[in-house]
């Protein structure tokens, strides 16, 4: 009852003392202290299997799907006393750029570039990912920076320089754009890679990277020159 009334109030309408209340809670071998010390250990059980990042709402409702009658009041005082203290979990965030590599990096041709004038003029490129049932799965986007198009996207498991790859194959294939469309990428190992700089060469793609850990330089910002948000259109939907 304590866990809904003060113990003053209690020991009001029981016509008894606080102290004597707390000289009895507190006398060794009673019945109280004997329960108390059963639940403070399953407490500390419940507490170690989930590594510690249980705090109080948590170990109540586990005791009470284990069929105890217990409030969340007395489970903190219980936790309290044993030390017990709910960690917050750190949370994971994904890494979708490596740029500690020695592959060589292209200029940022954004950087001193005017506003694109027409589409395939300037083609950006990244990558994201999404938390789904079955694990983190990875896409890659191609962005017409002019029209604001989507033009090239590859779902997958992996961060592979396939992935990417089979993102802007994909726009080369519907494009077909002249020769000189800048190719604006971070510095991630797989748009660093040979496979992946073989392939715009061989497309005639001029390749971009965004100065190193300056998130204003992402492919995915809004475009720099009007501050326009994307829309993205795929391709067969205008």
């Amino acid at each position: 009852m304590s866990d809904d009334y003060t113990v003053k109030r209690l020991c009001a309408v029981l016509g008894v003392s606080r102290s004597g209340y707390y000289q009895w809670r507190a006398a060794p071998g009673s019945l109280r202290a004997q329960q108390g010390a059963a639940m403070q250990a399953r407490i500390a059980q419940i507490h170690r299997a989930s590594r510690g990042t249980y705090g109080s709402p948590r170990v109540a409702a586990v005791l009470r799907q284990q069929g105890d009658s217990i409030g969340r009041h007395r489970v903190a005082r219980l936790m309290r006393a044993a030390g017990l203290q709910g960690r917050q979990r750190r949370r994971y965030r994904v890494r979708t750029t490596d740029s500690n590599h020695d592959q060589p990096i292209a200029p940022n041709r954004l950087g001193i570039a005017a506003r694109p004038t027409r589409t395939d003029e300037v083609w950006v490129s990244d990558i994201t990912y999404v938390p789904t049932q079955e694990g983190w799965l990875y896409l890659a986007g191609v962005l017409d920076l002019y029209s604001r198009r989507l033009i090239g996207w590859a779902m997958g498991s992996g961060l592979e320089t396939a992935l990417p790859l089979a993102a802007s194959l994909m726009a080369l294939r519907h494009r077909r754009p002249p020769a000189g469309v800048v190719h604006h990428s971070d510095r991630g190992c797989q748009y660093a890679s040979s496979t992946y700089r073989s392939a715009l060469a061989a497309n005639g793609c001029v390749a971009s990277m965004s100065r190193r850990a300056n998130c204003y330089d992402n492919a995915t910002d809004p475009l720099p020159f009007t501050g326009q948000q994307p829309v993205l259109v795929f391709p067969g939907w205008a």
